[in-house]
């Protein structure tokens, strides 16, 4: 029983030492905001830091261009690092303009639109409909 209640302490002891590093480490982060740096509230919102008020712990965020808002020091709740460009979005993009078997490229394929129903009423038609040309095929198959 003693050595129960000791591994519950040294357990609970290391759960609380890495909160209070987490809590240090984001007070000291919301201490050292300075003017340009993305972040994000602890309500989501994402902005550019316009100005940091040291005197009554206000930060002024610009969301979207020609509009600040200003919030409390503590309710930012972490900075936004930027993606970087590397060379695999480049080959992403050239992989869309290849050419498919019917000789079309990706960027020109049209959806085929007649199939799709235009709500829901439709879809077991459409399903029923699948389902027998599905045994059409089937039958024309084993002939």
């Amino acid at each position: 029983m003693l050595i129960l209640v000791a591994i519950l302490l040294v357990v609970m002891f290391f759960m609380s030492s890495r909160t209070r590093k987490q809590q240090r480490e984001a007070a000291e982060f919301r201490n050292n905001l300075t003017v340009g740096t993305k972040v994000m509230t602890a309500s989501g919102m994402i902005g550019t830091v316009l100005d940091v008020d040291d005197e009554t712990d206000q930060v002024t965020i610009e969301s979207f261009p020609g509009s600040p808002t200003t919030w409390l020091r503590a309710a930012i709740s972490k900075k936004i690092e930027e993606p970087l460009a590397d060379d695999a979005d480049t080959d992403d993009a050239s992989d869309e303009s290849e050419v498919t078997t019917d000789g079309e490229t990706a960027s020109t394929i049209s959806p085929d639109t007649k199939d799709v129903p235009d709500d829901l009423s439709e879809l077991d038609t459409a399903k029923r409909e699948y389902q027998e040309q599905q045994r059409r095929d089937a039958e024309a198959d084993g002939k």
